[in-house]
């Protein structure tokens, strides 16, 4: 019998036949190989199968090697057996005899023969992915099926252009690495038509912080060629030349106005007409916005709005800010309360080691907004151009469960 204690960092205690050493991998999975590979060989060696538990982080799982190197599951233990039916019925009292049953005419209408398939795909992560290719189809853990759920949440395509509002009246609040995140996500895994507009009432940062495409042009171009954009003649390719591609992550930038000498003020309804612009040409609509809650492109951006996330991180006037944020929508109208109501808060810890302040403010926000979500700390969000790929795993996964809460709520 071998037991072994995987940890997360790839180490790990084994017990054989009582004598305790240690293994060392590089990752869990690593270090599951290499307990695989001491089974088999131990199996080999005393030419009959083997009974191995790997306890690890995602839960305790108990397996058997052959001394040819096959590994299988160890079977359940089998339930107590039933009383033969004979000594059963002997045993059982006398009953009244039931009444034969009739058989009834059941309408075709209510009858089909189609049955919803159950099952999962088999596992591709942890001890149960390595199982699968190993050859035994396992099911897929708890944590995988969640994933699963999430990328099937912001893969799915509405009816209709939807438009999201990332908005948090204090700057530093990481609202353009919210909306870049969130924009990565829905094209990567949604197969793009996805537009991230930096709505800012004249220069905003969303360009710095992502791929510049082959032109220079910002929102003030698309407004200056509505009727060309907005024509029964234009062709979904319009569009390309005003926006700003994203090669890795697959969607696309609208630019806000980037003229350092300029003084030009996106008014309410240049928003009404670019936002009726780009709803022609891309299905989902992510908007960068500005600190001002009252300035005028951000009460019209809230009027085409369908889903807000406030953003904040782990610093506390951060978190104030987003709080009176969400007051000031619940205070305003019907429409923007309910956007306050159901809003999906996103917490993204500001250094390493704030895991504390971000439980801290999650716990404040539960209650008073229909999702919250916590982004672990990575320096891949703090400056230069945001690339989802960029991010380490746990990020990843937190990006991508912020963003299925927002699809949730499209």
């Amino acid at each position: 019998m071998i037991h072994a204690q995987l940890e997360a960092d790839g180490s790990a205690i084994v017990t054989v036949d009582g004598q305790r050493q240690k293994l060392r991998g590089a990752t869990v999975d690593d270090a599951r190989t290499k307990l695989t590979q001491l089974a088999t060989s131990t199996a080999a060696a005393q030419k009959h199968p083997i009974q191995f538990t790997s306890t690890e982080p995602t839960g305790t799982y108990t397996l058997i090697a052959h001394p040819d190197g096959q590994i299988e599951q160890a079977q359940p233990t089998p339930p107590v057996p039933h009383m033969p039916a004979a000594a059963a019925a002997a045993a059982a009292p006398e009953a009244p005899a039931e009444p034969e049953a009739t058989t009834t005419r059941r309408s075709l209408r209510e009858t089909s023969f189609l049955t919803t398939d159950p099952m999962h795909e088999p596992a591709t992560q942890g001890l149960r992915g390595f199982l699968t290719k190993a050859g035994l189809k396992t099911k897929p853990s708890a944590a995988e099926i969640s994933e699963r759920d999430d990328i099937g949440a912001v893969s799915q395509h509405w009816p209709g252009t939807r438009t999201i509002a990332v908005i948090n009246r204090k700057g530093g609040s990481n609202k353009t690495p919210t909306v870049a995140a969130l924009s990565a996500v829905f094209a990567r895994y949604g197969g793009g038509g996805v537009l991230a507009w930096d709505n800012n009432e004249n220069q905003g940062t969303l360009g710095w912080r992502t791929e510049q495409g082959p032109n220079s042009a910002s929102v003030l171009d698309v407004l200056r060629d509505q009727e060309r954009l907005l024509a029964d003649t234009a062709r979904q390719a319009d569009i390309d030349g005003y926006i700003h591609h994203q090669s890795q992550d697959k969607y696309d930038v609208l630019r806000s106005d980037e003229n350092n000498e300029g003084d030009h003020e996106i008014s309410a309804h240049e928003v009404h007409t670019a936002h009726s612009i780009v709803e022609k040409y891309r299905r989902l609509i992510i908007m960068d916005s500005g600190n001002t809650a009252r300035a005028a492109n951000w009460r019209s951006m809230i009027q085409h709005t369908n889903q807000i996330v406030v953003p904040t991180t782990t610093m506390e006037d951060r978190a104030e800010a987003a709080k009176l944020t969400l007051q000031t929508l619940a205070a305003r109208d019907e429409h923007s309360a309910n956007l306050a109501e159901n809003a999906v808060v996103v917490i993204s810890e500001w250094k390493s080691g704030d895991q504390k302040e971000a439980q801290r403010i999650q716990a404040l926000f539960e209650g008073l907004v229909r999702t919250v979500v916590t982004v672990p700390y990575d320096p891949a969000m703090k400056a230069g151009r945001i690339r989802y790929g960029a991010m380490n795993p746990r990020t990843q996964r937190a990006w991508l469960a912020a963003a299925a809460a927002v699809a949730r709520g499209l």
